[in-house]
């Protein structure tokens, strides 16, 4: 344990900020920049209360399973294969919904990212979609975190600037926006249902709420990216690894009390990704509201990116309208990298544990079996499916952002209540034991996500 850094303190954390700006910009994308602006119009600021909500209850989730990460080194798929029940259950159930929802979701982004680039370059849709899905692809290869950070956070500051300045010019009001946090006061308007807008605000809340803070993927990597940063336990860059059990018995109380300080590292770093996630959110929908909603409009088909620039620059110019068209492709393309970049580290986790000869493989090539497998599919449905990027993206927020995060809920509190507390002697497991406000917070994020996927999903469809 004489190995284990020493956490900075105080300001200091601060410097080594980083996993949070990787998370929030792979979970700033498709649903803030498309979903959230749609639904903002439909619907105006009353639905800033479901974005809060969902944010908040998923931050909750990641933050928890990152905590793990700092104090055993391994990445939440590892912890759900301890779970108790029968053998690896729990990862089972995540390779069968991931592999599917992987491919509709990466798939459905590379869509929304090339109508949006095509936006602002004199090219086919299509040929930026596959365009993106290179970038991606070549960004994600080599698996450091330290490139991924550089990029997305250069993504990430491109779409704060550019929606902070649309959201401030169409701000309707402190009232108006205040009273968006108390839920029950969203209606669908008259001119939404004349152009088809079905008359369920579940129908436009649902798939915003799948999106907000990122689905049950985005948690899962928010420990890889706390790995790749070298917090605590963790070996800086090192993946597919699971945690050396004999290691963590053998910890003492000063070890464990240098994982205690890391802990605060995750819990600053974490609020950084909610703040900035539930501000630009809650800045696309105050855009969508104060300029789509009076001009009763609700861009979905092929023509969304044209249709929003086009009306964007009519209320402030062209530089208007380039600002927001700019922050809305920067998010969908750092999306776009991140999924790229987190999938395949996902699913090798997931092969290498009910699969153990996938695991007798070098990291590098499961991973980068995944990063080419997930570059065909983009590919493919760039092609094959159509520009039709609000349809794909509301299955795909239901797939990955809904379905599976009342379970991921759960196996978070087992892992640190009950995983966490076995891998270590009892001395240091009393030392870095959960707050009961940890407890209280997932089960609260379990029953919301199991009561909107219980009444709301079915009539989803």
């Amino acid at each position: 344990m004489n190995q284990l850094k020493t956490p900075p303190i105080g300001l200091a954390i601060l410097l080594i900020v980083g996993p949070s700006l990787v998370w929030c910009s792979e979970f700033i994308g498709s649903g803030e920049v498309i979903l959230a602006t749609r639904t903002g119009a439909i619907l105006g600021p009353s639905i800033l209360w479901a974005i809060v909500s969902g944010i908040f209850l998923k931050f909750w989730i990641g933050m928890s399973g990152a905590r793990y990460t700092v104090a055993t080194g391994e990445g939440m798929i590892d912890m759900i294969s301890r779970i108790p029940g029968p053998r690896n259950w729990g990862v089972w159930i995540v390779l069968i919904a991931q592999f599917f929802g992987a491919v509709v979701a990466i798939g459905s982004l590379a869509n929304a990212s090339g109508v949006f680039l095509s936006n602002l370059l004199p090219i086919n849709a299509k040929i930026c979609g596959w365009g993106v899905a290179i970038f991606a692809l070549t960004v994600s290869w080599s698996g450091e975190f330290r490139i991924l950070k550089i990029i997305m956070s250069a993504l990430i500051f491109i779409v704060i600037f550019g929606v902070l300045y649309v959201s401030v010019y169409a701000f309707p009001g402190w009232k108006e926006v205040l009273s968006g946090f108390i839920p029950g006061g969203s209606v669908v308007p008259a001119w939404a249902l004349d152009k088809g807008v079905d008359p369920d605000p579940w129908k436009e809340i649902l798939p915003l709420m799948g999106w907000a803070a990122g689905g049950f993927a985005s948690q899962v990597w928010y420990s890889y990216w706390v790995i790749g940063a070298g917090y605590g336990m963790t070996r800086k860059n090192t993946y597919g690894i699971p945690a050396d059990t004999d290691l963590l018995k053998k910890m003492d109380v000063t070890g464990a009390r240098k994982i205690k300080g890391w802990f605060n590292v995750v819990y600053t770093d974490a609020s950084v990704a909610m703040i900035i996630g539930v501000v630009v959110t809650g800045c696309f929908v105050i855009a969508g509201a104060g300029v789509l909603g009076p001009m009763q409009m609700a861009p979905e088909g092929p023509k969304l990116a044209v249709d929003l620039s086009n009306i964007f620059a009519s209320k402030w110019g062209r530089f208007g309208g380039f600002l927001f068209m700019l922050g809305g492709t920067a998010a969908l393309i750092s999306t776009q990298v991140g999924q790229q970049a987190g999938w395949p580290r996902l699913l090798a986790d997931s092969f290498r544990i009910c699969f153990p000869r996938f695991g007798l493989l070098p990291w590098k090539k499961q991973y980068r079996g995944f990063l080419v497998f997930f570059f065909i599919t983009n590919m493919t449905i760039v092609f094959t499916l159509g520009l039709k990027p609000v349809a794909l993206l509301k299955v795909g927020a239901i797939l990955d952002g809904l379905l599976l995060t009342p379970l991921q809920a759960l196996w978070v509190f087992a892992g640190i209540f009950i995983v966490q507390k076995r891998l270590f002697n009892k001395e240091v497991s009393e030392i870095l034991k959960p707050h009961w406000i940890f407890g209280l917070m997932l089960f609260l994020a379990f029953g919301v996500f199991a009561w909107f996927c219980i009444w709301h999903i079915p009539g989803f469809w």
